[in-house]
């Protein structure tokens, strides 16, 4: 195995561009590591990008939006107060991922690029309108989080290109949003169903809204119908039955050992209402 620990981005583009065989990219490690040592995969080179400037920076924009480095744990989101406040939805996606130790080193990018239908922070990022930067050999450009995934194990990135950096929305006035998740056990579990939530009011109605489901389909999908759903109500019972319906209909769930196909379509429209709600909540400033 080759290992290599790039100053830049480009130069990490670079090495993976001209590798031959497996290549992985090391953050926090929480997937490639555990892969590694189980021998599922020996990649032939591995790329630690760890020692990249700003990797490791949460930073907020001059415009209220805000920007994390690839490095940065669950952890570090989990003690940032700032970026608690202004998207709760988010971070608490991630600090469902592992257990407190995994939280140390597990990060939004290395659950994106993993590939999982059932990654608990991706619902919550395609919900925020999250966005990541792909550098690659042809330069560095701008991407929705939901249009890197394209299946089970699998992302658009091509050879070459990783992610530099996750962009937050600025959160503005009247929003808020939220994660809920369905699992066998009380914790350290995956996903049977997760949903992802975000909204604006202006005064009690609904203006904007996102919905995004995990866990019941090849990849997390956002789902129109859901926002169409809730658009223009106070959240009343009649919307909320709309949205339930909206997010069973979008689901093309498995059955498995975790979960029936009817179980997981049920599900979906129940945790669906119950993240609308308190998204809707945080949104008019109440507390939950």
């Amino acid at each position: 195995m080759d290992y290599h620990s790039p100053a830049s981005f480009a130069e990490a583009s670079a090495l993976a561009a001209n590798a031959s065989g497996i290549t992985r990219f090391l953050a926090g490690g929480t997937d490639v590591l555990v892969q590694l040592r189980s021998d599922l995969v020996t990649p032939d080179t591995l790329i630690d990008i760890k020692k990249i400037n700003g990797v490791s920076d949460i930073t907020r924009n001059a415009d209220g939006s805000w920007t994390l480095g690839v490095a940065v744990t669950g952890a570090e989101m989990s003690e940032h107060s700032g970026l608690g406040r202004d998207w709760p939805g988010v971070v608490e996606a991630m600090d469902l991922v592992g257990s407190t130790q995994v939280q140390g080193r597990a990060t939004l990018t290395g659950n994106l690029c993993n590939g999982s239908p059932a990654a608990d922070s991706v619902p919550a990022m395609v919900a925020a309108g999250v966005t990541v930067m792909v550098t690659g050999p042809g330069g560095t450009r701008e991407v929705a989080v939901e249009d890197i995934p394209t299946g089970p194990g699998k992302t658009a990135l091509a050879k070459g290109e990783l992610i530099s950096a996750v962009n937050i929305p600025a959160r503005g006035e009247r929003g808020g949003d939220a994660y809920l998740r369905f699992i066998p056990r009380t914790e350290m579990d995956i996903a049977v169903v997760g949903v992802g939530v975000n909204l604006r009011l202006d005064g009690d109605t609904i203006t904007e809204a996102r919905v995004s489901l995990g866990a019941v389909a090849p990849t997390v999908l956002l789902v129109e119908d859901c926002a169409k759903a809730i658009v223009g109500s106070a959240l009343d019972d009649a919307a909320l039955d709309a949205l339930a319906s909206a997010a069973s209909a979008a689901c093309n769930p498995i059955d498995d050992k975790r979960g029936t196909i009817e179980f997981r379509t049920e599900v979906t429209g129940v945790l669906a209402k119950r993240a609308a709600k308190i998204a809707y909540a945080r949104a008019k400033g109440e507390d939950l």
